[in-house]
């Protein structure tokens, strides 16, 4: 913007300077020209009043030679024959006019300019006392007709490049007034999009871009106090889950021993740990991230398989049959196993709290060249609601639920720019598959499948090319 500004304020000066400049430059051109001839023409009419009187060779010689263009070797007169003392005609001075020139002024005794070698001469007819037409010859060099014209052209060629010099001056001043602040604003936005939010603008520039620092700073202020209500409100709430788990880690102690005790006190030790991490993360200034790529990835295998041994074991107690499938080799995502883990934990833990004791329930792993997908399907009764289950909140009509676990599952997803389906499984219950995308990010030692998923319909299936 800065530089079409310059270009603008260029173009257009230089237009105006043109428009001004090339005229008063012909003019100037003309006025020396006119200044020559009418000096040329004082210098004939000061010859005039001798011419008038006598034509004596002598005195007129005298009188040509008492003038600046006489002295000069620029004055001739031409006498007619029949007004001298001798037959012929009578020349003074040195004539430079052709003849026809000189005849043609003697029988139209009308001044005239002739062009000669070297500039122009002035034939003045002027009457003597013969009643006869004498000419008086004025040279006029070419030097003296361009006399300062030069000067005057370099004067006005200065002045014009001043003038656009100046111009863009004043333009590329009145451009940073202009881009400056705008690009300090698309700055603070781009920083504040990143995460830094203590990007502010400085409330300057014109009017407008003034308003728009002032909508921004107080925008950025907001968005630091929702985010700073939030992890307070995350804060408070994980707190609170305190007291119930100590009562549950007290009584997991109290369960003996045995596999199922074991992994009850290991559950509760594990929530302990992630609501000591959600108050950390809450009280801190700037919300973690983790970098998505080889190292911020985990194994879906080694995931699965481990959160289907936690699970497993209460699938034992309540008669479920458990099936996982696509956990043979390595299979690498770029999820933190943590996400991973949550998002597996709240599907298979809505299939035990929705799903009667004695439903079967299955993992299946996909693995392709652009995603990952991951089906965790069961034998219940279905989601009435599919649609309205994928909406943030809902709980898709199921009693006890507040729908966060599949805002878990589908965070996850989308973090990878895939996306969670809801659809009816092979086992005649519900079944949720998350695609996980893997476009741009494929681990070094992540196996190659030759083949690609595809997205099918709305229920979540499969494409016939897997």
């Amino acid at each position: 913007m800065r530089w079409a500004l310059v270009k603008v304020a260029v173009a257009v000066t230089a237009m105006v300077v043109v428009a001004f400049a090339v005229p008063l430059g012909l003019v100037i051109k003309e006025m020396a020209r006119d200044r020559a001839f009418s000096n040329a023409e004082r210098q004939a009419a000061a010859i005039a009043p001798t011419l008038s009187i006598t034509t004596d060779r002598e005195q007129l010689e005298r009188a040509i030679a008492s003038t600046n263009a006489g002295a000069g070797g620029r004055m001739a007169v031409h006498v007619p024959a029949a007004a001298g003392p001798e037959s012929g005609r009578l020349d003074i001075g040195r004539g430079r006019a052709a003849e026809k020139d000189l005849w043609t002024v003697q029988r139209i005794p009308r001044a005239a300019m002739a062009e000669v070698a070297g500039g122009s001469v002035l034939l003045q007819p002027t009457a003597i006392s013969s009643g006869q037409i004498a000419i008086v010859e004025i040279f006029v060099p070419q030097n003296e007709v361009s006399k300062g014209v030069t000067t005057a052209w370099l004067v006005l060629a200065g002045v014009g490049i001043a003038l656009i010099v100046g111009s863009v001056a004043v333009a590329d001043r009145l451009g940073v007034r202009m881009v400056e602040p705008a690009q300090r604003l698309a700055g603070a936005a781009h920083a504040l999009g990143e995460g830094k939010l203590g990007a502010r603008v400085p409330e300057e520039g014109p009017a407008e871009l003034r308003s728009a620092a002032i909508a921004f700073n107080s925008m950025a202020d907001q968005v630091v106090g929702l985010l700073a209500n939030e992890r307070e409100l995350a804060a408070d709430l994980s707190h609170r889950l305190r007291t119930p788990l100590t009562v549950l880690r007290l009584n997991a102690a109290s369960l003996g021993e045995g596999p199922a005790a074991d992994q009850t006190r290991a559950a509760v030790a594990q929530l302990e740990r992630e609501v000591d991490t959600i108050i950390r993360t809450a009280r801190e200034a700037k919300p973690q991230t983790v970098a998505a790529g080889p190292a911020g990835g985990c194994d879906v295998s080694e995931v699965v398989r481990e959160r289907m041994d936690f699970w497993s074991a209460l699938a034992e107690d309540e008669g479920r049959t458990a099936r996982v499938a696509g956990i043979g080799r390595p299979v690498r995502i770029p999820v933190v196993r943590a996400e991973l883990a949550a998002a597996l934990d709240a599907l298979l833990g809505n299939v035990f709290r929705h799903t009667p004791e004695g439903t079967a329930f299955a993992v299946d792993v996909h693995n392709g060249e652009d995603a990952v997908i991951v089906l965790v399907s069961d034998a219940g009764s279905g989601i009435a609601d599919p649609k309205a289950a994928l909406a943030r909140g809902n709980s898709g009509g199921r009693e006890g639920s507040t729908g966060l676990g599949l805002d878990i599952v589908r965070r996850v997803a989308e973090s990878t720019g895939g996306d969670v389906r809801i659809g009816r499984s092979v086992l005649g219950g519900t079944e949720v598959r998350i695609w996980i995308g893997l476009d741009g990010w494929r681990a070094a030692d992540a196996p190659r499948r030759g083949h690609r998923l595809r997205r099918r319909g709305r229920r979540g299936g499969l494409g016939p090319d897997l």
